[in-house]
């Protein structure tokens, strides 16, 4: 017990170091505080990219706007998954310490017992903002326990300096991808560049790779890891397949380090200008138009190819922001989530990042129109993303994923080859109590 205490202690100073403000950000007219009293606040967000740069900067305007709250920005681990476990110490001890929680889209059947239900404290018009699908996705047993932040799909990044340089296409299929990788990293390594790759992509074993492999997966016509009724779509030609195809890649357009990136590392082959291709999210399309990036005005991005051109699949993805159960100050971190969320910071924070955006309304800002004009042709793509199983498997989605990331982690390594791992994946799921098909 000593133990687990002492190891909470560490964690929760570890990543919950405050950022201070630095900046004077004139205050918004009509902001709710939630309270008169001087309160502190802390919230979770995230690391990848310029994220904590772009959370503070929310923050240091709430600050400027309501002056007796102080709102410190606490860290998260990259990984999604050592996230939720870290999440699950403080809720576990029940910890007053974190008052907003920055939640997958994914969680909120695993988390919804620790977050306030938001319908008794948020009126219905603010709710109705957004988008129908994401506030059906966050509400559980009828209580809505997070509000969506920011989205986000799956996308394919190309350099369209290079497929010019060499005459191609933007890849429709898998197969279209592979033509076009080998391609171009012959022609570059030819002329010098030896670091050069043809595709990087999030092969780690972890909650990334979960959203790739679905893409992969239902892009090929292999089904959804579990369907709606909890019937399992693993073990099947079509999906042993396309594991097998993107198995075969690693050391050939791919870096053996694949096996170990997230996104952050895809991240940093690409932006360095040593890949043609990515599978990657939204944040890093502004990263890549730095001022200082090689590869600024270099690039474009699409929807990922499919096993047939019109079969491309996105994984849905995205973070939600609750308020604590636990939270000693719940109005008032009531009033910082809605802040958060609302419109205006949702304009702030999508210049800032490059997510896709939860207010539909939001996608006609001129000022995004203008930085971020692929956001829109992604717009639909939300309403039509392919969804993790988390709603079938509720609670125990986190073990579901675990189960699905690791058999697929062991094809990419060479551990499997595909039809066993998968095979052995039915067999697992099917005694974690999900059916078999007929």
């Amino acid at each position: 017990m000593l133990k687990r205490l002492l190891a909470l202690v560490f964690v929760v100073a570890l990543t919950l170091a405050v950022l201070p403000a630095t900046s004077n950000v004139a205050a918004q007219g009509g902001v709710d505080c939630g309270t008169t009293d001087n309160v502190t606040l802390t919230f979770i967000s995230g690391t990848v990219g310029n994220e904590q740069d772009a959370a503070k900067k929310l923050a240091d305007n709430y600050m400027a706007a309501c002056p007796n709250v102080t709102v410190n920005v606490g860290t998260r681990p990259t990984s999604s998954t050592l996230t939720l476990a870290q999440y699950q110490l403080y809720f576990d001890a029940q910890a007053p310490d974190v008052d907003i929680y920055m939640l997958d889209v994914i969680w909120p059947g695993i988390v919804a017992e620790h977050m306030v239900d938001l319908t008794e404290y948020v009126e219905q018009d603010f709710i109705d903002q957004f988008v129908p699908s994401n506030i059906v996705n966050n509400t559980v047993d009828g209580r809505l326990v997070a509000l969506p932040w920011f989205a986000g799909v799956g996308m394919l990044y190309y350099r369209t300096d290079l497929l010019d340089k060499y005459g191609l296409d933007v890849p429709q299929t898998w197969d279209d991808l592979y033509t076009a990788a080998k391609t171009i990293q012959d022609g570059e390594r030819g002329e010098g560049n030896g670091d050069f790759w043809g595709f990087v992509f999030q092969g780690n074993a972890y909650e990334g790779l979960t959203c790739d492999a679905l893409e992969w997966q239902a892009s090929s016509g292999g089904g959804t890891i579990l369907n709606p009724e909890g019937v399992i779509e693993v073990n099947n030609p079509e999906t042993i397949e396309v594991l097998d195809k993107i198995a075969a890649w690693i050391g050939d357009i791919s870096p053996e380090a694949v096996t170990t990136f997230e996104e952050e590392g895809a991240r940093g082959v690409w932006q360095a200008g040593n890949a043609a291709f990515m599978r990657n999210w939204g944040y890093a399309y502004p990263l890549g138009q730095a001022d200082d990036s090689p590869i600024k005005d270099k690039f474009n991005v699409t929807t990922l190819p499919g096993k047939e051109a019109g079969m491309s699949a996105a994984t849905l993805g995205g973070w939600q922001l609750g308020v604590s159960r636990y939270s000693a100050n719940i109005p008032a971190a009531v009033a910082l989530l809605k802040f958060l969320v609302g419109p205006e910071s949702q304009v702030v924070y999508t210049l800032d990042r490059g997510e896709q955006p939860t207010i539909p309304s939001v996608y006609d800002d001129p000022q995004i129109k203008e930085q971020l004009p692929y956001l829109s042709s992604f717009r639909p793509m939300l309403e039509a993303a392919t969804a993790r199983p988390s709603t079938v498997s509720g609670a125990d989605y986190a073990n579901v994923s675990e189960m699905y990331f690791t058999a697929v982690h062991s094809v990419l390594t060479g551990e499997a080859d595909a039809a066993q791992a998968m095979a052995d994946l039915e067999l697992a799921l099917a005694d974690a109590g999900y059916q078999l098909p007929q």
